[in-house]
């Protein structure tokens, strides 16, 4: 009786409180997944805007399995986590192989999928689908830690199964999509890090936190470790009227995106040493390295970077066939036809005052 309780109000307080997000005006279920892929580890008011340019591209999974993958990445572009891109895409292709097949509306055909986790699957096929699956995000994480003291740290991965167990006890199986997308958002608007706005709970007479006077101290976290530093450096090497770009490897960090060629620098190398060298090694040419353009900073999900950016005059040799996946000189108007990562566009102010 309590339980009913507690998901009629949840679920009450999110049809009053729901922000009017587009990806919530359709029960397409190809929708939804772009918009699940999307909100993975990006907020959402970041991701308005791609979802939006993202189904004006690729309207349907088909369109979105018919497009190249380059194509994809660019309109992906400054969103980060580019794997998401690229499993997004190859599932569309996987499940348009077949004449007439369609995404699945079941859980375990559609875990198979590429890039389908515990999160999307429960997303997906209770929005979607309604199927009963709980949907464990970090805002979930955050509900059931105080509605429980859940002494289990968030951020340790053996604890997910024990989030995951609460989350399922809870679920409203008659309106699985309505409810978790409820948990999910009374987390984001009410039941917020540090201090949760318990006025405005809908559910604060069922959460010990709250009746203990103790939501400060929940969820509980490990400390973080150090986050490692790379310092790196990179030439726009100038060719006549054009500059070189290279693709990074298929696989991998920042896979099939775009940069200049460059590397990591060893302890204590000279950065205008070590760009010069890094390009040699990379790509095979002797270059002359000229001045600095800029410094870019940018964070990964692991580990930090400092990139110094250098304008480079092309000297001798041609690219390494075995260097980068691909390469391009191209003239500097035509940059924005490629998918960059975020340092490289960090580092593109500089070099339109440099050349103009």
């Amino acid at each position: 009786m309590e339980l009913r309780r507690f998901q009629k109000r949840l679920i009450r307080w999110y049809e009053s409180h729901q922000r009017p997000l587009p990806w919530r005006e359709s029960r397409d279920p190809y929708h939804i997944w772009v918009s699940e892929v999307m909100l993975q580890q990006t907020q959402v008011a970041t991701v308005v805007g791609y979802y939006k340019r993202f189904l004006q591209a690729f309207p349907d999974v088909q369109a979105l399995a018919n497009a190249d993958l380059q194509d994809v990445l660019k309109m992906w572009e400054g969103l980060g986590y580019y794997s998401r891109a690229r499993h997004l895409h190859a599932a569309a292709s996987q499940v348009t192989s077949i004449p007439g097949q369609s995404i699945p509306d079941n859980p375990e055909d559609f875990k198979r999928l590429p890039g389908v986790g515990d999160y999307i699957n429960a997303a997906v096929q209770s929005i979607a689908f309604d199927h009963p699956l709980a949907v464990v995000d970090g805002n979930v994480k955050r509900v059931l830690a105080r509605l429980f003291l859940m002494e289990n740290p968030v951020n340790r991965s053996g604890s997910h199964k024990m989030f995951a167990a609460k989350a399922q006890t809870l679920l409203d199986h008659t309106d699985a999509g309505a409810f978790n997308q409820a948990m999910m958002e009374l987390g984001a608007l009410v039941c917020k890090p540090g201090t949760p706005l318990c006025h405005a709970c809908p559910v604060s007479r069922f959460c010990q936190a709250f009746q203990q006077n103790t939501t400060g101290e929940y969820p509980k976290r490990l400390a973080a470790a150090k986050t490692p530093q790379r310092h790196l450096a990179v030439g726009v090497i100038q060719k006549k009227d054009k500059l070189l770009l290279v693709q990074r490897p298929p696989t991998g960090l920042l896979a099939g995106l775009w940069e200049f060629p460059g590397g990591r620098l060893k302890q204590k190398e000279r950065a205008e040493k070590g760009c010069q060298r890094t390009i040699q090694e990379s790509v095979g040419l002797t270059v002359d390295v000229g001045e600095r353009l800029t410094r870019v900073k940018h964070a990964y999900t692991h580990f930090k970077i400092t990139m110094d950016v250098y304008v480079c005059d092309y000297i001798s040799g041609r690219v390494r066939r075995n260097g980068p996946a691909d390469h391009k000189w191209i003239r500097p108007g035509a940059l924005s036809g490629y998918p960059l990562h975020k340092a490289v566009h960090k580092s593109l102010p500089a070099l339109y005052d440099f050349l103009s």
